[in-house]
């Protein structure tokens, strides 16, 4: 069995860039600042240690995200680790990268209180009895 699930929080490095495929599929990107905390070995103090972060969100939701997002912003955001190489100009090139499936906004946006979670709607199962449906993929094992 295999998991690839990342949560990651932290502010949005720039303004997101919303673009579409050749097939006309959404496709937005923008980058996440998320700070590790370390003890500086000389000094002895806690420091702030950024990691840079590249995401992409696919669809409708990347759509309509695009227009409520920029840079600074505080979210959250859960998804999976992709893995990509290419070659340009005679140089082999690499990233790796979040998906986002869930965002939420962390940040205030008007004063008040931070925005509900935009998720993706989980598809509804219909219970016949009071006991959980169990399918092969909920077995650990």
């Amino acid at each position: 069995m295999s998991i690839n699930r990342v949560n990651i929080s932290g502010n949005l490095t720039r303004d997101p860039e919303l673009r579409a495929t050749s097939g006309g599929a959404q496709v937005l990107s923008f980058g996440v600042a998320v700070n590790d905390r370390a003890k500086n070995q000389q000094t002895g103090e806690w420091e702030d240690r950024p990691n840079f972060i590249e995401c992409t969100m696919f669809g409708t939701r990347a759509e309509k995200l695009a227009q409520y997002l920029h840079k600074g912003m505080k979210v959250a955001i859960e998804g999976k680790l992709r893995y990509s190489q290419w070659e340009k100009d005679g140089q082999r090139r690499s990233k790796l990268e979040v998906i986002a499936e869930e965002l939420e906004f962390m940040s205030r946006q008007d004063g008040g209180q931070p925005q509900q979670p935009y998720q993706q709607a989980a598809p509804q199962r219909q219970a016949t009895s009071q006991t959980p449906d169990l399918y092969p993929g909920d077995i650990p094992f």
